[in-house]
């Protein structure tokens, strides 16, 4: 009673990614699940924000990038010829490790996007604004101060105005790349309590190297080792019961 079926959302099928002659991932197939967060875990440079930067094409824009196997979302081969790129990073938010607001007003860092959509009545765009702020939990905090510039605010809320700026257009997937590596403990908490509201309107993927931060917002996780996806499955089991040794020897902090 009360579980809800699991309706995967992306899926990759022997997904290799190469920058030039070096291959950074290893035929990875992966399932990720609609409206719930998988973490991705592992040493640094071992394939995990590789894997996410597939996710919205964004190794696209790397010159020397290369790659080969299927990446589906929604049933749709996303490298396929006829996907418009634009189209995919509006449904594909994205959220980096350093938070990058423009060096406009707090209004005008959300607003960007839905304008660049096409969006031009205010009032619409007021609406919004203040949605995504209500729903990226920093409304409350800066309502009154919309015009004053996004430069000014705190770390942790400039992180959170970029989670607003991502969920304004209407994405269906959030990508976070090491979200609160550079927060305190506080934002960090703001951050992780955001993540777990927005999993009821979106699927989220998130890259992290604190492994309690995956044990604490992800259902699903998925630990990547050089290149390879060694284990992935239920966040619970990855950290108490693990398949492979070496994700045991990882969680346990044995290495990595």
């Amino acid at each position: 009673m009360g579980k809800k079926t699991l309706e995967t959302k992306i899926q990759a099928t022997d997904l290799s990614v190469y920058y030039g002659a070096k291959q950074a991932l290893h035929r990875i197939s992966l399932d990720l699940y609609e409206q719930e967060v998988t973490a991705f875990i592992g040493p640094s440079g071992c394939g995990k924000s590789t894997f996410l930067r597939s996710i919205n094409r964004m190794n696209d824009l790397v010159p020397t990038a290369r790659i080969t196997g299927q990446l589906n979302i929604d049933g749709v081969n996303i490298y396929d010829g006829s996907v418009d790129v634009v189209e995919l990073r509006k449904r594909v938010g994205m959220v980096f490790q350093k938070s990058t607001p423009f060096p406009k007003s707090i209004y005008e860092n959300i607003a960007f996007g839905p304008r660049l959509n096409g969006i031009t009545d205010r009032k619409e765009l007021d609406r919004i604004v203040e949605e995504s702020l209500i729903h990226s939990a920093l409304f409350d905090e800066v309502k009154d101060r919309l015009d004053a510039s996004a430069m000014g605010l705190s770390g942790g809320q400039q992180q959170r105005l970029c989670i607003a700026r991502a969920i304004a257009v209407n994405p269906s997937i959030l990508l976070m790349d090491e979200p609160c590596s550079a927060l305190d403990p506080i934002s960090t908490a703001k951050i992780e309590e955001l993540i777990l509201e927005l999993k009821k309107q979106y699927t989220i993927v998130i890259v992290t190297h604190n492994m309690q931060q995956a044990a604490r917002v992800s259902e699903y996780t998925a630990f990547f080792y050089m290149g390879h996806l060694v284990e992935y499955g239920k966040t619970r089991k990855i950290f108490t019961n693990p398949s492979k040794k070496e994700t045991e020897d990882y969680v346990t902090g044995r290495f990595g």
